[in-house]
């Protein structure tokens, strides 16, 4: 589509993966990793957030810090082991939701800003 209209990419070409952490530290830190190895175009550091949840059978309250990772679907792998790395929690939440339709060029741009198909770790 011409002139940055929306599009529908590939159903399974580009992810939003959402991701729970403990403080913006923590998050800047998993943040600035992810898009420095190309595993990420962007991440946005948002919050406090209040959750609610359940945990070892009581209901927990506290103050998070979500990230919303933008990425290649065939990197959503890689993406949660390098979370899982370097998160502090012992269940982390790794959230992938496909992007179903975005603007053409930011699309574009997510393509460029992360690693190819054809890249793997060595390269």
């Amino acid at each position: 589509m011409a002139g940055g209209a929306v599009e529908a990419p590939a159903v399974t070409a580009y992810s939003i993966v959402l991701v729970t952490i403990g403080s913006a530290d923590e998050g800047e830190r998993i943040a600035a990793a992810l898009v420095g190895e190309e595993l990420a175009a962007c991440v946005n550091v948002i919050g406090p957030i209040r959750s609610i949840y359940r945990w070892e059978g009581q209901v927990q309250r506290d103050e998070e810090v979500l990230l919303v990772i933008k990425t290649r679907t065939a990197l959503v792998g890689a993406v949660e082991l390098r979370v899982r790395t370097l998160h502090s929690y012992q269940t982390p939440e790794i959230i992938a939701v496909p992007i179903v339709a975005g603007s053409a060029p930011y699309l574009d741009w997510l393509a460029r800003a992360t690693r190819g198909p054809e890249m793997n770790e060595d390269s």
